[in-house]
């Protein structure tokens, strides 16, 4: 098994990964949080696969274990998703001392854990990443949120796990959807600061994702890794830890525009992180050569790399709701070269002209 500790002073954390820690979920929750109650809170896509394991996973710890299941997709990230849990929390007695679970991908990780932020002022939260995404991104470092209709992830909060379990496992049944959704965080890490983990994609993607898969446990633990490591230093993205939404401005607002009815949000920052180095490059701010290696890569992978038929001026608007805005700067994220990364302030003019 690899372990990766975030360190966070009181707050720090270990994310486990193993095969099979599905089906271990009952002793690692014991083991951390001792007699408490956990309310596992999962899709209708994961439910079928590993709900009934986690819960006799538990059940044998002697854990007192509730459950509910939510409808799959980002529209399930809303204010009013985040109520019906609140309202579960409340029939079901859950306390300060207990545990809210999330058992699936980045949807439930972002839903559940901002529940577990707002309920009761905070209880503990335990992460079970079911999908790429999560295992390599959302579960790890704290960000929950909830969508609006005017932006993703508008409101939120900052609120590390307590425990994540990465079951390298789960990966099997993913649909290629799901999987290509991952894919495009995966090749974020190697863009912005691991260009080994970059050449060892490149090596693996022309065997599709069996070659992939043999290497997936180096895989998640690079980017694992790293975003541990750039959590430590900036838990609240001030600084370094923006760094890690390269590609996110462009895909947020192809998302928002789409109404999360579109491209999933890997396959947006596919998207994203192909445009704007193609703009930077054409600007001299990256070196030559840079984007025609990424779009090769992302193409090698089948993640998409052209914007879709949206409007320009709807996707400007979308992006004056971005987090990274204050007043009318906008921080992106530009490559340098694969592997390193810096911040740049600007405007959204920067897109009005590729």
């Amino acid at each position: 098994m690899s372990t990766i500790q975030v360190n966070l002073g009181a707050r720090s954390y270990p994310i486990h990964i193993e095969r099979g820690l599905v089906d271990q979920a009952g002793a690692y929750f014991l083991s951390v949080f001792g007699q408490c109650a956990a309310a596992v809170v999962t899709d209708d896509n994961v439910a079928p696969l590993y709900l009934d394991r986690v819960m006799a996973s538990l059940t044998q710890a002697d854990v007192r274990a509730v459950s509910i299941t939510l409808p799959h997709g980002e529209r399930t990230k809303c204010l009013d998703c985040l109520t019906q849990l609140y309202t579960f929390f409340s029939e079901h007695h859950i306390t300060r001392k207990d545990v809210v679970v999330a058992l699936g991908g980045g949807v439930m990780g972002d839903l559940a854990g901002l529940a577990a932020a707002t309920w009761l002022r905070g209880v503990r939260l335990m992460q079970i990443p079911t999908t790429l995404l999560a295992q390599v991104d959302s579960s790890v470092g704290g960000k929950v949120a909830v969508d609006l209709p005017q932006g993703k992830n508008l409101v939120g909060a900052f609120w590390q796990p307590s425990l994540v379990l990465a079951d390298p496992d789960t990966l099997q049944t993913l649909t290629p959807a799901y999987w290509r959704d991952g894919l495009g965080e995966v090749v974020k890490y190697g863009c912005i600061g691991d260009e080994p983990l970059f050449r060892l994609l490149e090596k693996d993607a022309p065997m599709g994702r069996e070659g992939l898969m043999q290497d997936i446990d180096e895989i998640l633990h690079r980017c694992i890794s790293y975003k541990a490591n750039v959590v430590e230093q900036d838990e609240h993205d001030t600084g370094l830890r923006m760094t890690l939404n390269f590609g996110h401005t462009l895909a947020h607002a192809v998302e928002t525009v789409q109404h999360y009815e579109g491209y999933r949000h890997g396959e947006a920052v596919a998207i994203g992180m192909a445009a704007i180095t193609r703009l930077s490059e054409e600007r001299g701010l990256t070196e030559s050569g840079t984007a025609q290696r990424l779009i090769a890569l992302e193409q090698a992978l089948s993640l998409p790399t052209e914007l879709p038929e949206i409007p320009k001026e709807d996707l400007l608007h979308a992006m004056t709701q971005d987090k990274k805005n204050a007043g009318d700067t906008l921080t992106v994220i530009l490559l340098r070269r694969i592997g390193a990364c810096y911040l740049h302030k600007t405007t959204t003019k920067f897109f009005r002209h590729g």
